[in-house]
Formats: structure tokens, sequence, C-alpha cells
């Protein structure tokens, strides 16, 4: 029996550096989640960012829609939906629409904001941020399900609010919190029964949190009569593979300096050391990004997998380290030789080749034993005589002058090696 299948996707901020074309920037991010559905990816989450110049996709919702009308089966989520910037309704009855459009393809993260640039924007106080999305939450999943929610706070109103189209999806889209380090994500995610999103998992505070972070969630689940499920758990890491580590590491040269400068100046998150060392010994050796083979992915998964104690799907962070070509052809080969691994792809056709493997001098044998009797039958019933000697040449003997004599020149020509005869 094959185990249950490890999911696999990305999840795209996106990162474009301001020297380039954004409306070109955007279209290859469309384009890319069209690659993963050619290459049987099952996910792709899609962020909303409105400060900062890097992150310029503003509408998760409207970059689904063009993406669904583009893809056939890869299900695409907010990755994720900053919560204080909404009425709830209104973002309610947008995902509810999108659940209808994608004809149930659509899935919901929700988070309180990562950029404060964004908040500052709209004068939201950043301590504010997480009550924000906690007292969303708490009407967003009931509406989501169907159901009229009346509440009041300080930011929103609702009053027997409720969306006009029955969910698409039974009993709702699924719904997904954003985690990092801190037990805010894992706590909402357990007191309302949905989904994690581990940001962080690869960096070193969010990789050592993701054990405590899980057990606080199935605590909070339980002090709430709901339930976690580690196949809704997904993780996110930086990849990128080639051939050979040393391609990988050529590759990622096009744009990494760009995206660590975005983390060092403006997004206040350095993660790798900004004193004159190699940033990709860096990134490699702190254990948050992968640059190398399949194989060195596929051990940081196994890594991941032993320090979560399992989980659902590994999204893959979009970052554009690499050239168009080249991340393409990571996706690639992630999707031809990591997701195997995890998935069970090659099981039985690993038992149908040991098995024929073994049992290859039998089947020989039988198959060399059969064609020689029809090669006899053939010559016994039309004589060798008039069998051009060509013929008689391909079958791996010369033309006899009395056909009773050609059938056992004919056996003995084709038969197996001595000792192989009847798969001995």
């Amino acid at each position: 029996m094959t185990a249950t299948k490890l999911r696999f996707g990305a999840f795209i901020a996106p990162f474009h550096p301001v020297i380039e074309n954004p409306t070109l920037a955007i279209e290859r991010d469309l384009e890319l989640v069209q690659w993963m559905d050619k290459l049987s990816y099952d996910e792709a989450w899609i962020g909303e960012h409105h400060s900062a110049g890097y992150e310029i996709i503003a509408s998760p919702e409207i970059f689904i829609a063009t993406a669904a009308e583009r893809t056939r089966h890869i299900r695409l989520g907010t990755g994720v939906s900053s919560l204080p910037y909404h009425h709830p309704l209104m973002l309610a009855d947008r995902i509810n629409q999108l659940d209808h459009i994608t004809r149930g393809r659509v899935m919901f993260g929700v988070g309180p904001g990562a950029l404060p640039s964004d908040a500052a924007m709209m004068g939201i106080e950043v301590a504010k941020q997480r009550d924000m999305m906690d007292e969303a939450l708490e009407v967003l999943v009931p509406l989501l399900h169907g159901e009229t929610v009346t509440r009041k706070t300080d930011w929103f109103t609702l009053k027997d609010a409720r969306l006009q189209m029955t969910p698409y999806s039974r009993p709702s889209v699924e719904i997904a919190v954003a985690s990092q380090v801190s037990p805010t994500g894992s706590r909402a995610a357990g007191k309302h029964g949905v989904g994690l999103l581990s940001l962080g998992a690869t960096t070193a505070g969010g990789f050592n949190a993701l054990s405590s972070n899980w057990a606080i969630a199935e605590e909070i689940a339980r002090d709430n009569g709901t339930v976690m499920d580690r196949g809704r758990w997904r993780l996110v890491g930086p990849v990128h593979v080639a051939e050979t580590r040393e391609q990988a590491r050529a590759n990622v040269r096009f744009g990494l300096e760009k995206w660590l400068f975005y983390f060092r100046e403006v997004a206040a998150l350095p993660v790798a050391p900004d004193d004159g060392s190699d940033p990709v010994d860096a990134l490699i050796a702190s254990g948050l990004a992968v640059v190398g083979t399949p194989d060195d992915c596929i051990a940081q998964i196994e890594r991941l997998q032993k320090q979560s104690g399992g989980f659902g799907c590994f999204l893959q962070l979009a970052h554009n380290w690499a050239s168009w070509e080249a991340t393409k052809r990571s996706y690639e080969l992630i999707a031809r030789y990591v997701m195997p691994k995890f998935q069970d792809l090659n099981l039985n056709r690993e038992v149908s080749l040991g098995w024929a493997r073994t049992n290859r001098e039998s089947f020989i044998g039988a198959a060399m034993a059969a064609v020689g009797s029809r090669i006899a039958q053939h010559i016994a019933e039309k004589g060798a005589e008039n069998i051009r000697p060509e013929i008689l040449e391909a079958m791996g003997m010369a033309k006899k002058s009395e056909a009773n004599s050609d059938a056992p020149s004919v056996l003995s020509a084709i038969s197996p090696l001595p000792g192989r005869a009847n798969g001995k």
C-alpha cells in the first residue's frame, strides 16, 4: 500500500528588482504557475503587498482569477490576504466568488500583513495588526461556511451578514493561517481548526519552532473542540537546483544579491551576513536555502520532516535568483527527481523492475523456445528447399538439402545458451 503523497508547490510573494519591467515581471509569475501546472505541482500561493517596490502583486484574487483560466489542475491560494486591510464581508465575498469561478481550486491564506509600510499608508498601527487578524478570522470562518454573522469591533461592523452564494467547496474553501516564529498563527489555526502556513520554516528561528508551534496548535484545537490536520500544514523554503552544485551556484549569481539587498535594506530581515563572505555559502550553511542538486533538495525536505514530525506540502519560496530559463529548469528537476521520492510514484515500477530482473532467465528462455517452435513449424510446413537462403540465414541457419533435417538445426540456432534453457 502506498503512503500519503507529500504535495509540492510554490509561495510566490513575488520578488522583482526595481530594474525590471513590472508588467513583464507579473506575466512571468503567471507563466511560472502555468509551468508548474504542466509539471503537476499541486499548489501555488500568491502574495498581497502594497509598498516597497519588490512584491508587486496587490490583489492575489485578480492574479488567481487570471491564472485559473490558464491552468487545469493546480490549486491557487492567497498567500496571504492581509486581514486588517479588508472589511471581512467584502473579502469573504471575493473568495467565495473565486471558489465558484475556479470550481473549488481556490485556497484562502490569511495573515496580519507582512510589511509595516503597507500598514503605515492605511493608518493601521502595527501593534494592532495581529489582534485585527484574530477579529477578522472570527467572522470569516463562519461566513465562508455559509453562516449569518453579527459582530461589531472598533474597525468593522457586521449586521446579519451572509454571503449570497452557497460555498462551492463544502463545507468551505480551505483556510490556512500564516506563521513565522511566534505562536500567533498556530493559536489561530488551532482555535478554528484550519491549516497552517509556516513561511519561515527554514530560517533558524522558524525551523526551531516547528515542533513547538504545531504542539501549540494541537493544544489550542483541543481546548476549542477542533482538530489539526498535518496534511494541511505547509512549510516554505527557498530552493534552486541544477544538474550539479557548481551549476546551481553559478545560476543564482544572476539575482541573489538583489534579493539579499531587499531583505537587508527594506524588509529588515537579514537572511545572510553582509560581511563580505560568500552569501551562497552562508545560506547553505545556515540551512535556510538549497542551492545544489535534487539530492540536496531531498535532504532538506527529509530534515524538515524529521524536525516537524510530518507535514502535508512543501512550498518553494519563489525568489528569481536565477534567469528565467534556469528557474524553469530548477522547477522541472524537482518535479522529475524530488517529487517522486516523496510521492511513491516509482514504488510499483521498482517492484516490477526487480521482479522482471529476478526472473529474466526464465522469461527469456520461454520466449526463445516459443520463437524456435514457430520457426521449426514454418520450415516443416514449407520445406527448407522452398525458403530463400537469405531468410534461412536470418533465422540462424544455412539452407539444407533435406527438409527433415532443418527443424533441429533451427532450434539449435535460436535456443538459449547451455544452462539457461527452461529457466536454469
